[in-house]
């Protein structure tokens, strides 16, 4: 297949070039002859999304979703250039968990964004910073066979929200980097002597940053100060303009550089469905302009996808080539796959989205087959 005339969106720079795929990877972007053309009028042509925080979206919650569910959603976010996602898991119970890796293991060959495994947002978290999450369901560590309740599909990235400060955290935290774990800091009051403990153990990001974590305080620096002052740890934000204030985002963009940052949905079920009363993790969930909020006022995650997150940080003057860094290539690198995607860059998996003058997708390819 061969891609003509769009605007080439390169780790470092924007070209106009003609991209050349095969075998469904990126294999020149010099040119040349293909049996199937498309010429994409000029649109920038961006490396495919990578969500690493979704819950659900068109009425399909991820803990309740079967395979053919799973399924839908992948479509959906295809639409909206999403080439890969991780389904994330609210604190439910053992049973729960269970049933819902199955349907994703199932799931992982199907249609759509590619499903990459999991991520346990809990339930290793702390009950002062549970935001939306039902701390009936909230535990702390006390050895390996904690992580027994925790299922996996096989061969499948790994990843896991917890609060270091929990009982036997630390402990946690050095057994999933053994196992291979994707960690990341998120739902805490952490003080700076348990976080940098995080750190030395093997937590390296966190989980939608300034969100259900202890407030940035001048006298009690806590997990904002900590994560903004380390080189060494990245994190991910909610680009909606409700959970951060757009000066926030940019803000947070100036101090720690979109190389640390990678933007996530958030999303629950309701997304893609518009304003409205939906029953989600056993209670309703209000949606007005926009956004979540339960029955006690707590923001319950969001309805944007990652196409909006884009959309919104482009208009505050953000680069496609920053934004590409932040929508796939960090994502990659923090999963431990940006060797296979998340670039556009010859050898790599032909997971591409291009995008028209307004913003909206024009195409979605996944391993070079065209999804929209």
């Amino acid at each position: 297949m061969l891609l003509r005339n769009a605007n080439v969106v390169l780790p470092d720079r924007e070209v106009k070039a003609s991209v050349v795929i095969a075998d469904g990877k990126i294999a020149s972007l010099e040119g040349g002859s293909a049996g199937e053309e498309i010429d994409l009028a000029g649109a920038t042509l961006l490396p495919g999304f990578i969500d690493v925080h979704i819950h659900g979206a068109v009425g399909i919650d991820v803990m309740d979703a079967s395979a053919a569910d799973l399924r839908k959603v992948s479509e959906y976010l295809a639409l909206q250039g999403v080439t890969s996602w991780l389904p994330t898991f609210v604190p439910a119970s053992d049973e729960n968990y269970a049933s819902a890796v199955a349907a994703i293991s199932e799931a992982m060959s199907g249609p759509g964004a590619r499903i990459l495994g999991v991520h346990y947002e809990g339930p290793f978290v702390n009950t002062a910073q549970c935001g939306a999450l039902h701390t009936e369901y909230f535990k702390t560590y006390s050895g390996p066979e904690d992580l027994n309740s925790l299922p996996l599909p096989e061969n499948a990235v790994r990843m896991i929200t917890l609060a270091p400060e929990v009982s036997g955290g630390i402990e946690l935290i050095r057994e999933l980097k053994e196992l291979g774990w994707v960690i990341s800091i998120g739902h805490t009051r952490a003080d700076l002597k348990v976080l940098e403990e995080a750190g030395d153990a093997g937590a390296h990001h966190m989980t939608h940053f300034m969100n259900a974590m202890a407030p940035l305080h001048h006298r009690s620096p806590g997990p904002i100060a900590w994560g903004l002052s380390r080189d060494d740890v990245t994190f991910d934000l909610i680009a909606d303009g409700i959970h951060l204030d757009p000066f926030m985002l940019r803000l947070l963009l100036k101090v720690k550089g979109t190389g640390g940052i990678s933007l996530i949905s958030d999303a629950i079920a309701a997304a893609g469905k518009g304003d409205g009363d939906y029953n989600i993790w056993g209670e309703t969930i209000t949606v007005k302009n926009g956004r979540t909020a339960n029955a006690s006022g707590s923001i319950a995650g969001s309805v944007i996808s990652m196409l909006d997150a884009v959309r919104l940080l482009h208009s505050l003057g953000i680069s496609y080539v920053d934004l590409a860094r932040m929508a796939s290539l960090n994502p990659a690198r923090l999963l431990g796959i940006d060797q296979v995607c998340g670039s556009i860059e010859p050898g790599k998996r032909a997971d591409l989205v291009a995008l028209d003058q307004q913003g909206n997708v024009k195409l979605t390819l996944i391993a070079g087959n065209p999804c929209f």
